[in-house]
């Protein structure tokens, strides 16, 4: 039997990898020093609703010790249980179903007739996974294929379309590339965004070409780019995983970014400031090469409207607008019509 994203084991769309996800792989890199047995658990059917969908992923000890999740909780401590008392596989791969029957469904809080279906995957070779975040780190799209006899592993480049695959004999998953964040200014606001950005795995990066804010920022695992900003942004490259959000208050930088930012692939382009601010920001962009269906992207007032005031308020409201464009929960015409922060001054 194949499951496939989008079959009735699954849901529709690509399965591409989450920031919990990212912290599984980052987790068994870590423990690949450690004295105990480790394994990779990774969802690949679904029926019925599910908390996490096919291709989450957790990373599990043989002490008990756990990074992710595949289910809302009561799976979990099956499989530490399991782990902790020898009973998970040590040389091959094994699928493990649970939700058969109507008490297991009960037991392991699945809703009734509901079934979960997860590949438990001996983690004995850790070079794949140094391997496979170098390449995330690239910003690839890279296919893992496990076989699930043997344990063997190939990496290959994936396309837009790749989804998640299991026949039973082999599992294939999709990972990367990160989500990126680039930041123009280094102020207090893009503080508090940086730092929640990174929470939710973002690729961070900064972009000032003031020394005197540079000289400031000191939030760690951050990339600071110091040229202009319109130059940054071609310096990347960005793709459709990128977002841009512009926060210096001065016209000169922001602007700057916008005019490449906006003619770019960026699935998200905003700017701080008042509704009036941004008005006339239009009007400026106007004047150069950008149509008006590309100055129609822009996010300005950046973020949701939440009443925000505070600097990270701001950022809270930025980062839930990102979750929302992500996530698709926003129709078009809500993207674009949504209406954030305020700015008290003009």
């Amino acid at each position: 039997m194949i499951f496939r994203l989008g079959d009735t084991f699954g849901v529709s769309g690509v399965s591409l990898m989450h920031s919990v996800d990212h912290a599984v792989l980052k987790a068994l890199q870590a423990w690949q020093q450690e004295p105990v047995d480790c394994w990779l658990a990774t969802v690949v059917g679904t029926f019925g609703s599910s908390p996490r969908p096919p291709g989450a992923m957790l990373a599990l000890r043989s002490d008990g010790v756990l990074i992710g999740s595949v289910s809302g909780g009561c799976i979990e401590d099956d499989l530490v249980d399991r782990a902790r008392n020898g009973r998970l596989p040590t040389h091959l791969a094994e699928l493990l179903t649970y939700g058969i029957t109507r008490e297991e469904a009960m037991r392991f809080g699945l809703p009734c007739g509901g079934t979960l279906q997860i590949v438990i995957e001996p983690v004995r070779d850790f070079s794949w996974v140094s391997a496979l975040l170098q390449r995330i780190g690239c910003h690839e799209l890279v296919a893992r294929t496990l076989t699930l006899e043997t344990l063997a592993i190939t990496l290959v480049e994936a396309s837009r379309d790749s989804i998640l695959a299991f026949d039973e004999a082999t599992l294939t998953t999709v990972h990367g590339p990160r989500w990126r964040l680039l930041i123009i200014g280094a102020g207090q606001t893009s503080f508090y965004l940086a730092r929640m950005a990174q929470a939710l795995d973002y690729e961070v990066i900064i972009c000032d070409p003031r020394e005197e804010y540079r000289q400031a920022w000191d939030i760690p695992d951050t990339r600071m780019m110091t040229e202009m900003p319109d130059d940054a942004v071609l310096a990347l490259p960005v793709d459709g995983r990128t977002a841009i959000i512009a926060l210096t208050h001065d016209p000169k930088l922001d602007d700057m970014a916008l005019l490449e930012a906006l003619k770019s692939p960026a699935f998200y382009v905003g700017a701080l400031g008042s509704a009036r601010n941004n008005a006339k920001r239009r009007e400026r962009l106007a004047l150069f090469d950008l149509a008006p269906e590309e100055i129609a992207r822009l996010h300005g007032p950046v973020g949701l409207e939440i009443g925000s005031r505070t600097p990270p308020e701001i950022a809270v409201a930025i980062l839930a607008h990102l979750i929302a464009v992500r996530n698709q929960k926003l129709s078009a015409d809500q993207a674009t019509a949504a209406l954030p922060y305020q700015e008290t001054t003009p």
